[in-house]
């Protein structure tokens, strides 16, 4: 039910990502929003 400290640790040492994995991430998450803030704009304009 509860784990120790040391399997806590053996946990978080394998969640971990690669530098590489955090700026595709980021990548992702950047054009997710441009796309949802600019459909946003786009459809704010349209409606004028």
């Amino acid at each position: 039910m509860f784990n120790s400290l040391d399997e806590e640790m053996k946990h978080d040492d394998q969640a971990t990502s690669t530098p590489r994995e955090r700026r595709i991430f980021y990548a992702a998450v950047m054009m997710v929003s441009i796309i949802l803030f600019g459909g946003l704009y786009a459809a704010i304009k349209y409606l004028e």
